[in-house]
């Protein structure tokens, strides 16, 4: 008769149940508390107070020091009788336009080009990324000395510096806009190139084998299997380019401060809140049109995506 025994686990000592100390509690706390707490005082205080904010007159502390309410007679000023707000808003829109359209494909192709292992990977990635590192101060410099209606290279090389047929890049308004709008480019498309290399490295490559058994050529490969591929890096690209077409801000200031056709509707916010005649309220409510404007743009895409790939899963 075949006896069976049976092993009971050992037994575990209740000192050893709980995997945190004390010290390991109070260190976590910290680590997970203070960049919260910092989170919090930087990012949603100053959020919600612009909302808040932006149903009240109020010119700051140094103004009248009192905050009136006024319901949204700030938004209707700003869409009736606020002559720079649709321009900034066109010139806003035009902006996002020509990242999407133009900076985003040109920094995916040279990815694709840079994914395909050449000689001198190392040093093309580093002189496409350049701009992403360079302050926008300098980047405003390099547009000056591009576009100066005298000394600047581009008047230069096209011969047009003499008084007759001078032609002032900067100070000609939709000209400078888009002669700003292709350093802009230049820049994001070095910050979209890296994303890219990163999604491409993480493609499975028995995807593209699988694509070449079946007869695709390598278009065919890249935009019916790697680019589908690449959901999750398509969210994030799609997201900072509507970000950045949005709070564009920097460099139209370093170039002129933002007037004379280089109204964006950052700039008013700017000028509104620490300018010369300070106007908090008024400054608040541009700020909460440019988040609406951010948001209604980028949640129904995050929304459709995720509830796709929840569907599908």
């Amino acid at each position: 008769m075949a006896v069976v025994s049976r092993v009971s686990a050992p037994a575990v000592p209740r000192g050893r149940l709980s995997l945190l100390t004390r010290q390991d509690k109070v260190l976590l706390a910290l680590m997970l508390g203070v960049p919260t707490l910092v989170h919090l005082f930087l990012v949603w205080v100053p959020a919600v107070s612009s909302i808040v904010l932006s149903f009240t007159r109020w010119n700051g502390v140094g103004g009248l020091g009192t905050i009136e309410p006024i319901g949204l007679k700030n938004y209707s000023d700003i869409v009736s009788i606020y002559p720079p707000f649709w321009p900034a808003l066109a010139h806003n829109v035009i902006w996002l336009g020509v990242l999407i359209a133009l900076a985003t494909p040109f920094g995916m192709f040279l990815a694709v080009l840079l994914d395909r292992e050449i000689r001198g990977l190392r040093f093309y990635q580093s002189v496409f990324f350049l701009p992403v590192v360079l302050s926008l101060a300098i980047i405003g410099f390099i547009v000056d000395l591009f576009f100066a209606p005298e000394q600047g290279l581009v008047n230069n090389v096209l011969g047009t510096t003499r008084p007759g047929n001078l032609i002032d890049w900067l100070g000609t308004p939709n000209l400078n806009l888009f002669a700003v709008m292709l350093f802009a480019s230049w820049r994001h498309a070095g910050y979209i190139m890296v994303l890219y290399l990163a999604g491409l490295k993480s493609v499975d490559p028995s995807l593209r084998e699988a694509a070449a058994i079946d007869g695709a050529n390598p278009s065919q490969t890249f935009f019916r299997v790697v680019f589908p591929a690449m959901q999750p890096i398509n969210v994030v690209v799609l997201v900072i380019t509507i970000i950045e077409g949005l709070r564009a801000f920097d460099l139209v200031y370093v170039v002129n401060k933002g007037r004379n056709g280089l109204e964006l509707i950052s700039v008013l916010v700017t000028n509104n809140i620490i300018g010369e005649a300070s106007r908090i309220g008024f400054g608040s409510a541009l700020a909460v049109i440019l988040l609406a404007i951010s948001l209604g743009a980028i949640v129904p895409y995050l929304w459709r995506t995720f509830h796709a790939e929840s569907a599908t899963a």
